[in-house]
């Protein structure tokens, strides 16, 4: 008579969330990986951002009308690609990412900081992470996959359990039966395989699932034999498949769907049997419900929704509203917002029906990892969803107990903050030092590890455990309006040396060589953006192809512009802006005898310009009598970059012949140090940090690796203190230094990636901090003036980003919660960079001189080391605990009482009762 029963879900609805109960305000990132990219525990939601390397995380419920807040965790300096919450402890996470680690995390409550660090790291792995899975009965145990190999962890000795067998491709979806003793896995092979791993490595039982090797997904049904599967046939249509373990040769049953594009993530509820297929990219979910004693797929209802869905998670039925016949709640992740989908089964009494809500499995484990790898195969203890129960107990797993942070000193209370983050156009990817992709290898010796910034009393606590991390390490960056933007750019020269930026700016202008013939600058005024007309566009004409080109830094309205025959031309630009074509220079330098290689003005000293050449020499020219004073020589090969220290007194250079150098120009024309540079001869840039203690230099290493070396510029001989190696990509990274944070960017040309860094004059040297990633290649990019930051809304670093056909400014911004108080942890005071110290007689006949410096405080601002320190908020006692204290009659009278509230009085005049009306001799 089973096939004849009714299902309790056949009159099921369907009730999305209305729109002030979504989650909004954020924006959603999509990883090209098999995982999902949204998991729900029963007090934490955790998505993908659309900054790599970045989760956002929001709280379940809201706080009666407080808008619930996004928080941003830097967790990865790559793609996070799958994600998963322990089954047992809340805001325990997991997290996988494309940077070939999987990190362990304990996300914070509210109110309190953001981990400075993992918990626990494990790997890296040989390929991306691409699935996660946390043991459904034992607490410590979780499954990782990697390109075709899987891996069995004891998160406590943080070490693998057992290597399962290598899949013949990529492993797609992996899932673990509901008692945990079998995994179950989809591969792109089409083949679905069984292992039970405490016996063998081995899969023990395998068929082909799907006839097409699109991403294929499984989930395990209530019963321990029985699992679903979803992906595609030969002809490309969707498909959902219910399989037995038991006679896995054939499926009980199959479903045959349509030809859409987006693969199907199913969402099962093993207690209800309750079965949600959600596409990716599309507007639509399918409930059915899985019938396993005859086997068969029954459907149940669809639901329409507003926007496209990127990713989809089931809350656990610990958190339904139960009294409400709530058996099922879907969190739809959009482009822009998280909605929360309800299934209710209408029931005329408001009460707990055990029919629709029978026990479920609680939260506290059966087993530890070495028992259940011993054999024991002990279930979690069943828990009742009804509220007159005692309330569920909580369970804090000892893998990452919570540390206990000491309150914030009042000097820097930003430092323990939940960073409501405002979404960026790219972003970032972001870790500690601890979670760093390539971890420096010191060559120097040991030292103590000092920020240089300052850190609160709860980062010092912390670093004795974790290690230092930079309070910059959830640094956002994000593209500015389009209304910033200048477009239409036609005819850029992309050709320009690998010595040079490609394009220079300044506070008002940018300029930017063009293709055309005779050496043609565009020079733009970056106060006027928009689009750029169709017609020509007025330039520089200089001849010869341009080389590099410099603003003078101490009058914006002076460029300097290297060419192909040997010369620099100075040009003046009217202060309105460039409104016509000029072919005459202010001044044309000569003295190199080959092509110029880079232009760099002095930093203090007005009138001071050095110039490398392919004659193997720098020129130190006077630009007020327009004559070369200083000649320097040493080189024997090709100098790829050279730099003035701060302090305008040396000069460093990094060559092609594999050396380091570093001159005193006034002293001698032969270099005062020499030293080993990096291996490979492809390009390499030097920049002076740390107060000019240090030299940093970006090149090559022997395999053509990315690299970063750290210089003491009194000891080149002694070869670079630390060594940090990047990725493999051809340009050469370009390192734009700002020396009030101590921060460096760095990007090559055709890059999508922007790495930062805080540079450390000690160990551990380099720390992390989250990268900026943007949807195509740039072709230039370039620090401008620490004026045109917005200091109010924490911007550090405002940057310009050159692409085919526009130019766009790029905001690099710090999450601060108290952004009413000027963060004066951040913002330093900063030197006058645009006003000159010395003149070029003065520094030539050997003065120095130190730059003013100008406070960015904005008038009417407190600094955040003089705001007072707000008392600990009282958390009102929860409803729960005044439930317990009421027996189900007055429980039921509340409910009712509240309904009825709701509704209104019915006797109450109605509105349109209270009018009044026109007299009778009116009507006339």
């Amino acid at each position: 008579m089973h096939r004849f029963k009714v299902s309790k879900f056949r009159n099921a609805e369907v009730r999305p969330a209305r729109r002030e109960s979504w989650i909004s305000d954020i924006r959603a990132g999509t990883a090209p990986s098999c995982g999902n990219h949204i998991k729900s525990s029963c007090s934490l939601i955790a998505f993908n951002s659309d900054r790599p390397g970045v989760l956002g995380f929001v709280p379940l419920e809201g706080r009666g009308d407080d808008k619930r807040c996004v928080t941003h965790l830097g967790c990865h300096s790559d793609l996070i690609t799958d994600l998963d919450f322990s089954p047992f402890d809340d805001s325990l996470l997991a997290t996988g990412s494309a940077d070939k680690t999987v990190k362990l995390w304990r996300l914070p409550a509210p109110n309190q900081a953001l981990p400075v660090a993992p918990g626990l790291v494990l790997g890296p792995e040989t390929l991306q992470v691409e699935v996660l899975l946390f043991h459904p009965t034992t607490d410590g145990v979780l499954l990782t996959t990697a390109g075709t190999a899987g891996k069995v962890w004891d998160l406590a000795r943080q070490q693998p359990l057992t290597e399962l067998a290598a899949h013949g491709d990529l492993v797609q979806s992996a899932a673990w039966s509901r008692d945990g003793a079998l995994l179950a896995t989809a591969c792109k092979d089409k083949q679905l395989r069984i292992f039970d791993p405490r016996v063998k490595a081995e899969a023990s039982q395998s068929t082909q699932a799907h006839d097409n090797c699109r991403n294929s997904w499984l989930v395990w049904t209530g019963t321990p034999e029985q699992l679903v599967s979803t992906g595609a046939n030969q002809i490309r249509e969707r498909e959902v498949k219910l399989w037995d373990t038991r006679h896995l040769d054939k499926a009980l049953t199959a479903l045959t769907l349509d030809t859409s594009p987006g693969s199907l993530i199913p969402l099962l509820d093993p207690d209800s049997g309750l079965l949600i297929l959600a596409g990716k990219g599309e507007s639509q979910l399918i409930c059915y419900e899985v019938a396993t004693l005859q086997p068969a797929l029954s459907p149940v209802n669809q639901c329409s929704l507003e926007s496209a869905l990127r990713g989809a998670a089931l809350v656990p039925r610990r958190a339904l509203a139960v009294l409400e016949c709530e058996v099922l709640r879907v969190l739809q992740l959009s482009d822009t917002a998280i909605v929360p989908i309800s299934y209710h089964v209408p029931r005329k009494t408001v009460e707990f029906h055990e029919d629709l809500f029978p026990d479920t499995a609680g939260c506290v484990p059966a087993s530890d990892a070495q028992a259940w790898w011993a054999g024991s195969n002990k279930q979690v203890q069943k828990v009742s969803l009804n509220p007159a129960c005692h309330p569920h107990t909580n369970f804090t797993s000892p893998l990452l107990p919570p540390i206990e942070l000491p309150a914030p000193v009042s000097t820097h209370p930003t430092e323990m903050l939940l960073e409501d983050a405002e979404p960026s156009d790219g972003f970032s990817s972001p870790t500690s030092s601890l979670a760093s992709p390539s971890t420096p290898s010191s060559l120097g010796p040991s030292r103590s590890s000092t920020s240089g910034i300052g850190t609160s009393s709860s980062q010092r606590s912390l670093q004795s455990l974790l290690g230092p991390s930079s309070k910059f390490r959830h640094a956002q960056g994000t593209i500015l309006h389009r209304d910033s933007h200048i477009t239409n750019l036609k005819g850029l020269n992309l050709t320009t040396p690998g010595e040079s930026d490609g394009f220079c700016a300044n506070r008002l202008r940018v300029a930017i060589p063009l293709l055309s013939s005779g050496g043609q600058v565009a020079v733009l005024e970056l106060q006027k953006p928009g689009r750029l007309p169709d017609t020509a566009l007025p330039t520089l004409q200089n001849g010869v192809a341009v080389t590099d080109l410099a603003w003078d830094p101490f009058d914006p309205n002076r460029l300097a512009v290297a060419g192909e025959d040997a010369r620099i031309r100075l040009w003046r630009i009217p202060k309105g802006g460039l409104e016509e074509v000029l072919t005459k220079p202010d001044m044309v330098l000569t003295g190199h005898t080959e092509k110029i290689y880079s232009l760099r003005f002095h930093p203090l000293a007005a009138n001071v310009l050095a110039s490398s050449s392919y004659d193997l020499t720098i020129c130190i020219w006077d630009l007020q009598a327009g004559v070369s004073r200083m000649r320097l020589q040493g080189h024997g090969d090709q100098i790829f970059s050279l730099a003035w220290s701060p302090d305008g007194q040396q000069l460093a250079t990094v060559c092609k012949d594999g050396h380091m150098r570093v001159y005193e120009p006034r002293s001698s024309s032969e270099p005062l140090q020499e030293g080993p540079g990096p291996e490979g001869g492809r390009g390499a840039r030097v920049v002076w940090v740390c107060d000019g203690q240090r030299l940093l230099v970006s090149g090559f290493d022997s395999r053509s690796e990315r690299q970063l070396l750290l210089y003491v510029p009194s000891a080149l001989t002694e070869g670079p203190l630390a060594v940090l190696s990047l990725d493999v990509a051809p340009s050469t990274l370009l390192p734009s230094y700002d020396p009030d944070t101590s921060l460096v960017l760095l990007t090559g040309k055709g890059d999508t990636r922007v790495f930062l860094y805080e540079l450390l004059p000690e160990a551990p040297f380099f720390l992390e901090c989250n990268s900026f990633t943007s949807s195509d290649p740039h072709k230039g990019f370039i620090l401008l003036p620490k004026t045109e930051c917005d200091v109010k809304e924490v911007e550090f670093a405002r940057c310009l980003r050159l692409r085919q056909t526009s130019l766009e400014p790029v905001a690099f911004r710090l999450p601060r919660v108290k952004k009413e108080f000027f963060q004066d942890d951040v913002f330093p005071d900063t030197a006058v960079s645009w006003e000159p110290v010395l003149t070029a007689q003065a520094w030539l006949g050997g003065a120095n001189g130190q730059p003013r410096l100008l406070c960015l405080q904005p008038p009417g601002m407190t600094p955040v080391s003089q705001a007072p320190r707000e008392a600990p908020a009282r958390r009102a006692p929860t409803s729960a605990l005044y439930l317990e204290e009421k027996s189900d009659q007055q429980k039921k009278e509340e409910l009712l009482n509240a309904m009825v509230a709701k509704l209104g009085n019915r006797e109450d005049p109605l509105p349109q009762d209270s009018f009044e009306g026109v007299d009778e001799d009116e009507w006339d």
